[in-house]
């Protein structure tokens, strides 16, 4: 593998770091959230307006991809890059997780998945093999292998399938990659819940192979914080420090923060979207719940500390008035928001890293998280 990541700043007081991602798309600078777009759209957002809130990179789904509008139509107008006309990098979910929880007749063996499609119920057979090739066709930057993950709380013996599970299909998914000539890169994901010799030996397993970075699975489903934490300091430890580190479909910032805290790089989450779509905007002073009946007449901008095109211009009021009528605009302006707040706040992360001020900036979002 040639050198795709390259730490350029760490912070004295912790295991944060500021690096810089390289994929045939462009480069990442990290820590990075990445908005999620699984159908192929930021929802309620164009592609220039994700672009010119700073977005590097986003999130789409191959699963949902595959079969609408399929694979053999995005490959044949270029790929998704070209499909969706997003320059930068992308990086695409194996569809795992969707295939879980959307699908009622799931059957997961050592081959793969067997599973209902959610759309016609087609019975369909996804193997790791299958989800490698659907993402080296559409021509994602950055492929996750097919994994499993069992529902919190989870037995002892769930947890262990899942690791055992995980790691056969890490190995046929690295060997599939192989066999390509690509500049894409395949991160594997490591599972084992909060238990840590499970989650010790899923990690030891995915180094066995060698992956371009490597993902932490099956966090962020209930389980109690401080055992999340001591489980990105076990991988922290166990992970090599030239490849990149992503924690999946976390989003809350104080959530974040102690997660960079402790050596993860990159981020994903619907929450900043899905909330506002919901009327739920994130603040400097924490969250606000637009549709409250004391923004009627509130001139103010959603957030005085904030630069982004919606509190430079409206204000809370006329937010209010465009949720109590379900206007799409509504959904426009708050995501607008909720994304340029993310977004700054990991613009924040990384200055501080490089500035060495990362625990003061650690202080004073988690003082505005309470």
């Amino acid at each position: 593998m040639s050198p795709t990541f390259a730490v350029t700043a760490r912070d004295p007081l912790s295991a944060a770091r500021a690096g810089r991602l390289e994929t045939p798309h462009g480069a990442v600078e990290t820590p990075a959230f990445m908005p999620v777009a699984s159908q192929g759209t930021v929802k309620a957002l164009t592609h220039s307006q994700v672009e010119s809130l700073g977005a590097e990179i986003i999130l789409l789904n191959s699963y949902h991809l595959s079969l609408r509008p399929g694979l053999d139509g995005i490959e044949a107008l270029g790929g998704l890059h070209r499909f969706i006309s997003w320059p930068k990098p992308i990086l695409t979910d194996s569809g795992g997780f969707q295939i879980y929880s959307l699908s009622p007749l799931v059957r997961v063996g050592d081959e793969g998945v067997r599973f209902a499609s959610h759309l016609d119920g087609r019975r369909v057979l996804l193997r790791p093999e299958d989800a490698v090739d659907i993402q080296l066709r559409m021509g994602a930057d950055i492929l996750m292998c097919l994994d499993h993950f069992p529902a919190y709380p989870y037995t002892d013996e769930a947890l262990r399938e899942s690791v055992r599970l995980t790691g056969l299909w890490a190995r046929r998914s690295k060997a599939r990659f192989d066999e390509s000539e690509t500049r894409q890169q395949l991160w594997g994901i490591s599972q084992g819940g909060v238990h840590a010799g499970q989650r010790t030996r899923s990690i030891e397993g995915l180094l066995e192979q060698g992956f371009d970075g490597y993902a932490y699975g099956g966090l962020g489903i209930g389980e109690p914080k401080t055992r999340l934490f001591e489980t990105l300091e076990l991988g922290h430890a166990l992970l090599p420090a030239d490849r990149p580190r992503y924690l999946m479909g976390m989003g809350y910032v104080e959530d974040v923060v102690e997660a960079v805290s402790r050596g993860v790089d990159l981020f994903d989450c619907v929450l900043p979207t899905r909330n506002a779509r919901n009327g739920t905007l994130f603040t400097s002073r924490g969250r606000l719940a637009i549709r409250n009946a004391k923004y009627a007449r509130d001139e103010r901008p959603l957030d005085e500390a904030c630069g982004c095109p919606t509190c430079r211009r409206f204000s809370r009021a006329y937010l209010r008035h465009l949720h109590e009528r379900d206007e799409i605009t509504a959904a426009v302006l708050g995501t607008v928001h909720n994304l340029y707040y993310y977004l700054d706040i990991f613009r924040k992360i990384r200055h501080s890293i490089q500035s060495n001020s990362f625990n003061t900036l650690k202080k004073s979002l988690a003082s505005n998280a309470s």
